[in-house]
């Protein structure tokens, strides 16, 4: 056992000292360390609790003979932090979270780990640290909220930030707004939609790394509390059996998990997110990949933001496992990849039955044939930008329009709420990716507005920044190379034609050639916008959106 390191010898009488004074009897040092590693605080609904789910664990870790410890790590609420200078700290975080779980770990010689999060960046950044630590590990994550009820109406936050727009217009009153406030989160969890969280959790699943029921299962569900003890005994079988994180975070489960992700819809930040995780892995998995598994894969759920449907629908309706054995039939997964149940996808899968075909669609009746989710290259996008097709309304698929460039959200922001811009407009927010924001903010305000005004199928926004899974419209992001890297977004000018074609994934400034040479030479310097603190250090250590955003080696 690893934590042998800590409590073997009569060298180690000091650390059995300190390990008494937290309450560890010899029978408890005689058996291995588990660290139930839990992201809760009480500012996130989705993380609220989570004492609850690592209590559950660490039963099940004792039920097993382990020996359990909890820690914890930092979290942040994306709903939150969300259109103010708090985003630029949200997938940074994520870089953070993964060196304390490292350092959790190593510092304290943990034999296995069972991994709480259950917020955007939170579930990636546990995973980067299973990868890169390679112990057995497992993700339990605290699951997903409940949609609000108002009405005859099943809300959720997207809802809620919409209907922003709607007010702002004079289409909705500051009382209708106060009552959507109010019905939109019924409680604790990951909010209801196929958001990033949720994206995220379901793909714990597809990668293996998630007993079946992670995603869908309800946070409020006592189904949550068993699935939490469930993990705690399987990690202990997975120390047993000496299964590692490596083992099962291969190309097959890479490939799983992006054929999921193009079949449930998922956030455009899952892209990101995956390839972070495949790159800590040793996995090379190349942007341009991603497109195949969209060309194939049907878009089988339609999940909000896209639709009605939430997440509590899809678990319903049989959960991920119903959609897997679905794309499984098809041919479409490797069915031989190991999971931490410690038997093969098909194994797991032999009991799963959809069990409401409006939620989890047939793949003879496919919400459309194609995945959810694009990757779009072209002369403002040569190392790729990615896009919710999904989510896009069907006359913004293709479309040709003057830009309207600004260089920060607010100032975005601001002109939408002035409605200065026309049908039609193509805007652009620049200067908000990795490096240049830094911190690649989500972009959930500007876009929401639009779709509150009823306009996200009549204007485009594009972004070298991101945008939250609860985005919709022709909403294009992670353009890299982003701005301040020298990206062809910085020389956008007011009423330049830009062109999306998101069925043949091409974005392109439509501009003679000589005209884009003779104004790359006139971009002043790019000079960072914070020069102290973590940002600082974050923005010279990051790479571009097209790798994970994860840091240079």
């Amino acid at each position: 056992m690893r934590s042998n390191v800590l409590k073997q010898g009569i060298e180690r009488a000091p650390h059995r000292a300190l390990l008494r004074a937290v309450g560890c009897t010899d029978r408890e040092m005689d058996q291995p360390f588990v660290g139930i590693i839990n992201s809760f605080n009480e500012v996130v609904p989705g993380h609220a609790h989570l004492r609850q789910v690592a209590a559950a664990a660490a039963a099940g870790v004792r039920m097993a003979g382990g020996t359990p410890f909890e820690c914890s790590t930092i979290s942040v609420c994306d709903g939150l932090a969300m259109n103010h200078q708090g985003m630029k700290y949200s997938l940074p975080s994520r870089e953070l979270i993964a060196d304390s779980v490292e350092i959790l770990a190593q510092a304290h010689a943990f034999d296995a780990l069972v991994l709480i999060p259950n917020c955007d960046k939170i579930i990636p950044a546990m995973l980067m640290a299973a990868a890169r630590l390679n112990v057995p590990a497992l993700i339990i994550s605290g699951g997903p909220m409940l949609a609000g009820q108002l009405g005859d109406e099943y809300v959720d936050l997207s809802d809620v930030f919409n209907a922003v727009g709607a007010a702002a217009r004079g289409e909705m009153s500051e009382a209708e707004l106060q009552g959507l406030e109010r019905a939109a989160c019924p409680g604790c969890g990951s909010c209801a939609g196929m958001f990033t969280a949720n994206t995220m959790n379901c793909l714990t699943e597809a990668l293996g790394m998630a007993l079946p029921g992670n995603g869908t299962i309800p946070a409020v569900s006592a189904r949550r509390i068993s699935l939490a003890k469930e993990a705690g005994l399987k990690v202990m079988e997975l120390l047993e059996k000496g299964i590692r994180p490596l083992d099962i975070l291969t190309p097959a489960a890479f490939n799983n998990a992006f054929t999921v992700d193009m079949a449930l819809g998922g956030s455009t930040n899952s892209v990101l997110h995956l390839l972070a995780i495949a790159h800590q892995a040793g996995v090379d998995f190349p942007l341009a990949k991603l497109n195949d598994f969209g060309a194939r894969t049907p878009h089988l759920c339609q999940m909000s933001p896209a639709g009605k449907h939430h997440i509590e629908d899809l678990d319903r309706a049989g959960g991920i496992p119903a959609v897997m054995g679905e794309l499984m039939a098809a041919g479409l997964l490797d069915d031989g990849a190991l999971t931490v149940t410690s038997r093969s996808l098909s194994e797991n899968l032999a009991a799963a039955e959809v069990l409401d075909a409006s939620v989890i669609r047939p793949l003879d009746d496919p919400c459309s044939p194609t995945g959810g989710l694009a990757i779009l290259f072209g002369n403002l996008a040569p190392e790729g930008a990615v896009v919710k097709r999904a989510a896009v309304a069907p006359e913004m698929l293709t479309h040709r329009g003057p830009a309207r460039a600004f260089d920060s959200e607010e100032e975005a922001t601001a002109a939408i709420m002035a409605g200065r811009f026309e049908k039609g407009d193509v805007i652009v927010v620049r200067y908000e990716g990795p490096r240049g924001g830094p911190g690649m903010r989500e972009m959930l305000t500007p876009t929401s507005l639009l779709t509150g005004m009823g306009l996200d199928g009549q204007v485009a926004l594009l972004t070298d920044g991101r945008f939250s899974g609860a985005t919709r419209g022709a909403a294009i992001g992670h353009i890299s190379p982003e701005a301040a890297a020298g990206g062809l977004l910085a020389i956008v000018r007011d009423g330049d034609p830009i062109v999306i074609d998101i069925p043949a994934c091409s974005l392109s400034l439509d501009l003679p050639e000589q005209e884009i040479k003779n104004r790359l030479p006139d971009l002043p310097p790019w000079r960072p916008k914070v020069t102290s603190g973590y940002l600082k250090r974050y923005a010279e250590a990051v790479t571009s959106a097209s790798t994970g955003a994860v840091f240079k080696n």
